[in-house]
């Protein structure tokens, strides 16, 4: 695995997208100082999830993002993309190149892709710990970051000599472990607290247990007592209540019998009133004979008048033409023979004598007019034709209603037949009726005798009723304090003849020697069931046996996790010892490349703490005692032709080569993918360079280097120069130099 390449947008002094191709084991970047070289190294360490701003020089979000410049407008975001080649699968991801981007925005948001795909911090940081990458790793030496393995403590520099050895792992494997180990122990805290909890309770609950196998001993003797009083209970219920629904069915039976003879008899005795169908019909048929009466006796009235009226023509026609008197149509004479009648009528039904003068008036003035009329008409010739044809008309007429009248008399003696043979009928009903009386009569003293015995067969089931409530009640009680078993009555052998015998005396005992039982049950249940007592305590038991279960296998799993965390602390020291002597190697190599001689090593030490006593005064410091404390990793080295022995007494360029040859020596034995230098060779002179480059030549072996610097020993060892410019618009550019191109062109 290699990095490919890098890709800047918008980020600090890089404003416009910018790439950088690592196509060599040792790339290196140059330029003048403010050009922007350290913030190829602050991108690497950006992409990789860095969080620290102090690291990448800056104090807010904002500071990442390109700013703008007089003649360039500021960005609002910035873009780090880094790719790897991973084609031998180094990273757990089936792709051939992974490309890890991150973007920030001037409201302090951030994101993070995978090839392109949003995802978590998490999932970046994730990702590059399978490969032994991070932001703040050892693999990226910032300027003025390279001495800090000198300047630090023993403790510090032994966290970043096993950071570099990669037995981070085991130091979280131990802590995960210590974690729970320490739940361990409090879960064993906590099942001992509750056991002890528990045991009082169990103790109690153990006597309380004992009382109620006495009680179960009472309740197997209240369940016989239930069993033979209530099979002799349900006996009784069960013939009883078929004996009385039995009689009070033939009852109702003969009440309903009783009931529709009364009405039958009841129903002859109202043939004579007026409900009767015979009555009604009677009178229905005498009413149409009275209509047909009258319409015969006013075709009578009509047949009158017509002969009058032909004896009249006859006479007329008979008689000489000087012989006729002076006639009046009847039509007038009626006319006002009605007239007179209505108005004669209503003034004698008045009191008012005025009305009545006026009405007399009134009258004898239209009398006077019809005497004028009368006296005034003079006799009228006779048309014989006329006359013959109008009588004609007359004695026609007179046939039709003579026919009439003879259609209405037939009708009538219809009538008056229909008439006899309903009154027949009445008389024959009337006979009925008087024995109808006397059955009604039997049938109603019958009826009010069944009605009272059915009363008392009813009161005798209301009664009874209460009886079967008792039962019911007395079963739900035994269900109570024996059981379910108390069902098992249903089993119990018994005489039903001699049960049914028995006085109801001998059962009322039997019920009260079972209320005595279960009063003493109760009591010495105290009125709690018995149950939930053993359920109670068995559920206690068992906890308490599940505790002391629970509490074994934390004791097991406390032990295997003390042996675990034994195992990885010596796992830990022996891979840490033997790292160190790796290193050491290495490093004493490298320090007598480096200064032409001498050693160095790193040594294992303890640190002393100085313990102070109760007060801050301390008369004599000497006294002060000291205790162990952590180890730490001491730097010891000697220089060739100088008694130095220390850290201390080195030069600047002394410790830079210290550092140095220590950095590549920690570097090499745990080689990581790829690792930058930002201008870690600044304080080397031209001889020292010379070997420095030599180191690099051969860490490059190892590992892909990324170098900033502006040594040209240093410039000569890579494959790939980019040179960083920055012209008035305050932005970085990039010039790429690759020497086997170069070769190739001066060829």
């Amino acid at each position: 695995m290699r990095v490919k390449s890098l890709e800047i947008s918008g980020f600090k002094s890089f404003a416009k997208k910018s790439t950088l191709e690592f196509g060599a084991s040792i790339s290196a970047i140059v330029g003048p100082n403010g050009s922007g070289k350290s913030n190829v190294a602050e991108a690497l360490r950006f992409v990789l999830g860095e969080q620290s701003l102090k690291s990448m020089r800056g104090k807010r979000t904002e500071d990442l993002i390109f700013n703008g410049s007089k003649s360039a407008e500021r960005q609002n975001r910035a873009r780090v993309t880094i790719s790897f080649d991973n084609k031998d699968r180094t990273f757990p991801i089936d792709y051939d190149e992974v490309a890890i981007s991150r973007e920030i925005h001037r409201d302090a948001s951030s994101e993070y892709f995978i090839n392109g795909s949003s995802v978590r911090l998490k999932d970046v940081i994730e990702l590059l710990a399978s490969v032994h990458i991070g932001a703040s790793g050892h693999h990226i030496i910032s300027q003025g970051e390279a001495d800090r393995i000198l300047n630090t403590s023993p403790k510090e520099r032994r966290v970043m000599i096993e950071d570099a050895l990669g037995l981070k792992i085991y130091q979280w494997k131990i802590a995960e472990s210590e974690k729970k180990l320490a739940k361990t122990e409090e879960n064993m805290r906590q099942t001992e607290s509750l056991r002890r909890e528990i045991a009082p309770h169990i103790k109690f609950l153990k006597k309380q247990v004992e009382k109620v196998e006495q009680a179960r001993t009472l309740r197997d003797e209240l369940a016989m007592l239930y069993g033979d009083y209530l099979i002799r209970e349900e006996t009784y219920i069960k013939h009883t209540r078929e004996k009385l629904h039995k009689e009070k069915e033939g009852l109702e039976k003969e009440l309903h019998e009783a009931n529709e003879a009364l009405a039958h008899a009841d129903s002859l005795r109202g043939v004579q009133t007026k409900d009767s169908a015979e009555v009604a019909e009677l009178v229905k048929v005498r009413s149409e004979m009275g209509a047909v009466r009258r319409e015969r006796d006013d075709l009578g009235r009509k047949i009158g008048r017509l002969e009058g009226m032909i004896e009249y023509e006859e006479r007329r026609l008979n008689t000489p033409p000087e012989a006729h008197e002076k006639v009046v149509s009847a039509e007038e004479a009626e006319n006002l023979a009605q007239n007179l009648y209505d108005e004669l009528g209503h003034a004698e039904s008045s009191e008012d004598y005025l009305y009545i003068k006026g009405v007399v008036s009134a009258t004898r003035q239209k009398v006077g007019k019809f005497l004028e009329h009368i006296r005034g008409s003079e006799g009228v010739p006779v048309n014989n034709d006329a006359a013959i044809n109008a009588l004609e008309d007359l004695r026609r007429e007179h046939k039709t209603l003579v026919d009439s009248q003879h259609n209405l008399e037939e009708m009538i003696r219809g009538f008056e037949g229909k008439v006899h043979e309903l009154e027949a009928i009445l008389e024959n009903k009337r006979t009925e009726t008087t024995e109808a009386e006397r059955a009604s009569f039997e049938f109603r003293a019958k009826k009010q005798e069944l009605t009272l015995r059915l009363g008392m067969v009813r009161e005798h089931i209301e009664n009874f009723a209460r009886d079967e409530v008792s039962f019911r009640e007395e079963l739900r009680e035994g269900g109570i304090l024996v059981g379910r078993s108390v069902l098992d009555y249903v089993n119990t052998p018994i005489d039903v003849e001699i049960a049914l015998a028995e006085p109801r005396a001998e059962q009322e005992a039997r019920r009260k020697k079972i209320e005595r039982t279960k009063i003493r049950l109760e009591d010495m249940m105290g009125g709690g069931s018995g149950e939930e007592i053993m359920r109670e305590y068995e559920e206690a038991v068992e906890r308490d046996a599940f505790l002391a279960r629970e509490l074994e296998d934390l004791t097991k799993s406390a032990e295997s996790l003390h042996a675990l965390c034994r195992e990885l602390e010596e796992t830990l020291g022996l891979q840490f010892k033997e790292g160190i002597k790796k290193i050491n190697k290495q490093f004493g190599e490298f320090f007598a490349l480096m200064f032409g001689g001498g050693t160095a090593s790193l040594e294992v030490a303890i640190e002393k703490k100085k313990k102070r006593s109760d007060t801050d005064i301390v008369e004599n410091p000497d006294e002060i005692e000291e205790e162990e404390g952590e180890e730490g990793i001491e730097v010891a080295i000697s220089l060739p032709h100088k008694k130095i022995r220390g850290l201390q007494m080195l030069s600047g360029g002394e410790r830079a080569l210290t550092s140095i040859a220590l950095i590549f020596a920690v570097s090499q034995v745990n080689p990581p993918p790829f690792l930058v230098l930002d201008e870690t060779d600044a304080a080397l002179d031209e001889a020292n360079s010379k070997k420095y480059g030599d180191m690099v030549a051969t860490l490059a072996k190892y590992s892909q280097l990324i170098v900033i610097t502006h040594n040209r020993e240093t410039m000569s060892r890579a494959g790939i120069i980019y040179g960083v410019t920055m012209g008035s618009d305050a932005i970085s550019k990039l010039l790429s130099i690759k020497f086997e191109e170069a070769v190739e062109v001066a060829k």
